[in-house]
C-alpha cells in the first residue's frame, strides 16, 4: 500500500511538473531567433523536462552517427520519443512528424519553429512530394530522423516498418543507423496519463547501406535495420499484428 501511494504521489506531481516545464521550454523555444537556436534549445529543454521529474537520459552509441547525410530509425513506443531523441540527436538532424501533431497547441507551433517535416501517409500525393523532399535534403548532407513503425500502440513490440524510409535510403545511398529506444513505454505509454518513473535509455547502432539503389535493395535493408532496432529496444516482435506498409 505505501509503495503504491509514493508511486501515486509521484505521479501526480511529475504529471503537474512536466507539463508546466514543457510548456515553458516550448515557449521558449518558439522565441528563439534563428533554427539553429530554437533546435539547439529544444535538446537542452528536453533534458531539463527529464530532469525536472527525476528521470535520467543515458545517450549510447553516438560515435555511430556520420558525419554527412544518414537517416536515423528508432522504434516507437510513446508520445515522448521523438522529444528523447531530439535530446539524443545533434541539433543539424530534421525530425519526420505524423502531420497530426502540427495542430496541437503551442507544441505545433514548437515542432514548426524547429523545422519538423510534417507527412501525411493518408495522400499520396503529399507522400510524393515528401520524398522528393526527403531525397534533396538528404543530397545536401542534411540527417534525417524517422520512426519508421509509424504510430505505436499500448501494447509492447516493435511494428511492421513501413518502406519509404528505406527506399529514400537505398535511392540517395544514404546510410541508416538503427537506434533503439527503451524506458519511454513505462514513463508515459500504454495509454495512460500520468507518468511512472524510468531510466530512458538511447543507444545508436553501426550505419547499415543498402547494397543497391532498387526496391529489392531498399527491402533488403529494410529488414536488416529492423532486427538491429529489434535488437536494441528489446521488446517482442510484433510484425505481424499490424497492417503491412
Amino acid at each position: 500500500m505505501l509503495k503504491r501511494a509514493i508511486h501515486g504521489v509521484y505521479a501526480l506531481c511529475a504529471a503537474i511538473v512536466f507539463v508546466a516545464v514543457t510548456l515553458l521550454v516550448c515557449l521558449i523555444v518558439i522565441a528563439g531567433p534563428t533554427l539553429a537556436i530554437r533546435r539547439e534549445l529544444g535538446r537542452l529543454g528536453v533534458r531539463v523536462m527529464l530532469a525536472s521529474i527525476g528521470v535520467p537520459l543515458i545517450v549510447r552509441g553516438r560515435e555511430h552517427l556520420p558525419a554527412g547525410r544518414c537517416i536515423v530509425v528508432a522504434n516507437h513506443a510513446s508520445y515522448l520519443d521523438g522529444l528523447v531523441l531530439t535530446a539524443a540527436l545533434p541539433r543539424r538532424f530534421s525530425f519526420v512528424v505524423q502531420d497530426g501533431a502540427a495542430r496541437w497547441p503551442i507544441v505545433g507551433l514548437t515542432l514548426r519553429r524547429m523545422g519538423v517535416i510534417f507527412v501525411n501517409r493518408a495522400s499520396a500525393q503529399q507522400s510524393a512530394q515528401l520524398t522528393r523532399q526527403l531525397m534533396r535534403r538528404l543530397y545536401a548532407d542534411e540527417p534525417i530522423a524517422i520512426f519508421p513503425e509509424g504510430t505505436f500502440k499500448p501494447e509492447p513490440g516493435l511494428l511492421r516498418f513501413k518502406d519509404g524510409a528505406f527506399v529514400i535510403a537505398a535511392r540517395t545511398a544514404a546510410p541508416v543507423v538503427p537506434a533503439g529506444i527503451r524506458g519511454t513505454r513505462r514513463l508515459y505509454g500504454g495509454g495512460r496519463h500520468l507518468p511512472r518513473w524510468s531510466v530512458v535509455r538511447i543507444e545508436f547502432a553501426a550505419a547499415l547501406s543498402a547494397q543497391g539503389s532498387g526496391r529489392e535493395a531498399a527491402l533488403a535493408l529494410r529488414d536488416r535495420v529492423r532486427a538491429r532496432v529489434l535488437a536494441l529496444c528489446g521488446e517482442v516482435d510484433r510484425a505481424g499484428t499490424d497492417a503491412p506498409s
